[in-house]
Protein backbone atom coordinates (compact mmCIF):
# COMPACT_ATOMS: atom_id res chain seq x y z
CA UNK A 1 0.00 0.00 0.00
CA UNK A 2 1.22 3.26 -1.09
CA UNK A 3 0.64 6.55 1.09
CA UNK A 4 -1.81 8.00 -0.54
CA UNK A 5 -3.59 4.97 -0.42
CA UNK A 6 -3.35 4.29 3.30
CA UNK A 7 -4.67 8.17 3.93
CA UNK A 8 -7.41 7.10 1.50
CA UNK A 9 -7.80 4.13 3.36
CA UNK A 10 -7.78 5.41 6.65
CA UNK A 11 -7.89 8.82 7.30
CA UNK A 12 -11.67 8.99 8.19
CA UNK A 13 -11.23 6.68 11.14
CA UNK A 14 -7.48 9.03 12.45
CA UNK A 15 -9.47 12.16 12.34
CA UNK A 16 -12.62 10.67 14.14
CA UNK A 17 -9.70 9.14 16.93
CA UNK A 18 -8.47 13.05 16.32
CA UNK A 19 -12.12 14.00 17.59
CA UNK A 20 -11.84 11.80 20.59
CA UNK A 21 -8.43 13.18 22.16
CA UNK A 22 -8.95 16.86 21.51
CA UNK A 23 -12.94 16.86 21.67
CA UNK A 24 -13.39 19.24 18.51
CA UNK A 25 -13.20 19.03 14.91
CA UNK A 26 -10.76 21.72 14.18
CA UNK A 27 -8.05 20.45 16.39
CA UNK A 28 -8.93 16.97 15.67
CA UNK A 29 -7.93 18.04 11.92
CA UNK A 30 -4.71 19.40 12.80
CA UNK A 31 -3.82 16.66 15.17
CA UNK A 32 -4.52 14.11 12.09
CA UNK A 33 -2.74 16.41 9.45
CA UNK A 34 0.06 16.96 11.64
CA UNK A 35 0.71 13.49 12.09
CA UNK A 36 0.30 12.17 8.49
CA UNK A 37 2.89 14.56 7.38
CA UNK A 38 5.26 13.17 9.98
CA UNK A 39 4.04 9.55 8.52
CA UNK A 40 4.82 11.05 4.77
CA UNK A 41 8.10 11.67 6.05
CA UNK A 42 8.43 8.50 7.58
CA UNK A 43 6.30 5.88 5.03
CA UNK A 44 9.34 4.28 3.67
CA UNK A 45 10.59 3.21 7.17
CA UNK A 46 7.37 2.75 8.80
CA UNK A 47 5.93 0.98 5.87
CA UNK A 48 8.73 -1.95 6.31
CA UNK A 49 7.27 -2.24 9.62
CA UNK A 50 4.14 -3.36 8.80
CA UNK A 51 2.00 -0.78 11.06
CA UNK A 52 1.27 2.66 9.45
CA UNK A 53 -1.71 3.16 11.11
CA UNK A 54 -0.05 1.86 14.45
CA UNK A 55 2.37 4.81 14.36
CA UNK A 56 -0.01 7.73 12.87
CA UNK A 57 -2.23 6.98 16.29
CA UNK A 58 1.13 7.10 18.24
CA UNK A 59 2.04 10.13 16.99
CA UNK A 60 -1.42 11.90 17.54
CA UNK A 61 -1.38 11.01 21.14
CA UNK A 62 2.16 12.05 21.57
CA UNK A 63 1.44 15.34 19.97
CA UNK A 64 -1.87 16.02 21.59
CA UNK A 65 -0.20 15.25 25.30
CA UNK A 66 2.15 17.79 23.93
CA UNK A 67 -0.29 20.43 23.07
CA UNK A 68 -2.25 20.01 26.37
CA UNK A 69 1.08 20.28 28.28
CA UNK A 70 1.71 23.14 26.79
CA UNK A 71 -1.81 24.83 27.16
CA UNK A 72 -1.87 23.37 30.86
CA UNK A 73 -2.73 27.22 32.31
CA UNK A 74 -6.29 28.39 32.26
CA UNK A 75 -7.46 30.12 29.18
CA UNK A 76 -9.27 33.28 29.88
CA UNK A 77 -12.13 33.68 27.96
CA UNK A 78 -15.00 36.44 27.55
CA UNK A 79 -18.16 34.08 27.59
CA UNK A 80 -18.05 31.22 29.80
CA UNK A 81 -18.17 28.10 28.06
CA UNK A 82 -20.53 26.02 30.01
CA UNK A 83 -24.13 25.75 29.10
CA UNK A 84 -26.72 23.97 31.34
CA UNK A 85 -27.72 20.23 29.86
CA UNK A 86 -31.43 20.92 28.21
CA UNK A 87 -31.64 17.52 26.85
CA UNK A 88 -33.57 14.98 28.75
CA UNK A 89 -31.55 12.29 30.06
CA UNK A 90 -28.30 10.85 28.96
CA UNK A 91 -28.00 11.20 25.11
CA UNK A 92 -25.60 7.28 24.61
CA UNK A 93 -22.75 7.55 22.64
CA UNK A 94 -22.93 10.81 21.85
CA UNK A 95 -23.87 12.12 25.50
CA UNK A 96 -20.79 10.04 27.13
CA UNK A 97 -18.65 11.61 23.74
CA UNK A 98 -20.04 15.14 25.11
CA UNK A 99 -19.12 14.73 28.86
CA UNK A 100 -15.50 13.69 27.83
CA UNK A 101 -15.22 17.02 26.35
CA UNK A 102 -15.81 18.16 29.92
CA UNK A 103 -12.65 15.66 31.17
CA UNK A 104 -9.38 17.49 31.60
CA UNK A 105 -7.16 16.86 28.95
CA UNK A 106 -5.10 14.42 30.32
CA UNK A 107 -7.91 12.50 32.49
CA UNK A 108 -9.73 12.23 28.81
CA UNK A 109 -6.74 10.86 27.17
CA UNK A 110 -6.44 8.09 29.32
CA UNK A 111 -9.82 7.16 29.34
CA UNK A 112 -9.67 6.81 25.27
CA UNK A 113 -6.61 5.22 24.81
CA UNK A 114 -7.64 2.83 27.47
CA UNK A 115 -10.98 2.05 26.52
CA UNK A 116 -11.50 3.26 22.97
CA UNK A 117 -7.90 2.05 21.70
CA UNK A 118 -8.01 -0.76 24.54
CA UNK A 119 -4.13 -0.08 25.59
CA UNK A 120 -2.64 -1.64 28.88
CA UNK A 121 -1.57 0.74 31.80
CA UNK A 122 1.67 0.19 30.99
CA UNK A 123 1.86 1.11 27.06
CA UNK A 124 0.05 4.37 28.30
CA UNK A 125 1.89 5.50 30.76
CA UNK A 126 4.97 5.27 27.78
CA UNK A 127 2.70 7.10 25.71
CA UNK A 128 2.00 9.72 28.08
CA UNK A 129 4.95 10.02 29.80
CA UNK A 130 3.88 8.83 33.34
CA UNK A 131 3.97 6.23 35.62
CA UNK A 132 1.39 3.55 35.64
CA UNK A 133 -0.02 4.34 38.82
CA UNK A 134 -0.82 8.02 37.39
CA UNK A 135 -2.43 6.46 34.45
CA UNK A 136 -4.94 4.13 37.17
CA UNK A 137 -5.13 7.14 39.22
CA UNK A 138 -6.17 9.80 36.21
CA UNK A 139 -8.58 6.71 35.23
CA UNK A 140 -10.20 6.43 38.40
CA UNK A 141 -10.78 10.30 38.65
CA UNK A 142 -11.74 10.54 35.05
CA UNK A 143 -14.70 7.69 35.72
CA UNK A 144 -15.85 9.18 39.19
CA UNK A 145 -16.50 12.45 37.54
CA UNK A 146 -18.25 10.74 34.60
CA UNK A 147 -20.44 8.53 37.45
CA UNK A 148 -21.23 12.07 38.93
CA UNK A 149 -22.22 13.85 35.97
CA UNK A 150 -24.24 11.26 34.47
CA UNK A 151 -25.76 10.80 37.87
CA UNK A 152 -26.61 14.34 37.97
CA UNK A 153 -27.92 14.44 34.42
CA UNK A 154 -30.55 11.58 35.22
CA UNK A 155 -31.53 13.19 38.57
CA UNK A 156 -31.84 16.74 36.74
CA UNK A 157 -29.50 18.32 38.99
CA UNK A 158 -26.95 20.57 37.53
CA UNK A 159 -23.82 21.40 39.03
Amino acid sequence: MEFAEFVAARGSALYRYGYVLTGNAEDAADLAQEALMRLGDSWARVRRRDDPEGYVRTTMARLHISAWRRLRRERLVAEVPEKPYTEAGFDGDAGLWDELKGLPPKQRAVLVLRYYEGLPDQEIAELLGISRGTVRSQAARALDKLRVRVSDLETGRVR
